[in-house]
């Protein structure tokens, strides 16, 4: 019971650490005449609007990361069971089913744990692109993105 917990609560800290990239914004006049609490604003604004017209920050689709995943898993699982089995002597079509079944849920599992966290790489170019240019119309210089 208390393992149950503590993960919960690891998942939590490690979900709520992990927010989505946001555009740095160069310091020209306008920037500095409606400050940072403005601009933040703006940017949230100009993020809600390009989710609206269908840009998705997140990219390609969840299910496609998750398939990638899973198959990649079962690759990488079935050549390393079969070069074990190779090295110590065990039939290497065993050592192979093996190695891809625990490389497919090892796959599985990273796949849908990023599905859920969300990529670690920049959003998609469509979402970036159409926060930039709203930026830029309302006066301000998008330098970049972390």
């Amino acid at each position: 019971m208390r393992r149950v917990a503590i993960v919960s609560v690891s998942m939590v800290v490690m979900l709520a650490g992990c927010s989505g990239a946001r555009p740095v914004l160069y310091p020209n006049a306008h920037m500095q005449s409606v400050g940072k609490e403005v601009a933040g604003q703006d940017i949230e604004d100009c993020k809600q609007l390009a989710e609206s017209a269908g840009a998705d920050e997140r990219s390609g689709s969840t299910a496609g990361r998750v398939a990638t995943g899973t198959a990649v898993g079962a690759g990488v699982g079935a050549a390393s069971g079969a070069l074990g089995s190779l090295i110590y002597g065990a039939s290497a079509g065993m050592g192979s089913m093996v190695g891809a079944a625990s490389g497919a849920v090892w796959g599985l599992l990273t796949g849908l744990f990023s599905a859920v966290v969300g990529p670690s790489s920049q959003p998609s170019q469509a979402y970036t692109n159409y926060v930039n240019r709203c930026l830029q119309d309302k006066g301000y210089e998008v330098t970049g993105w972390q």
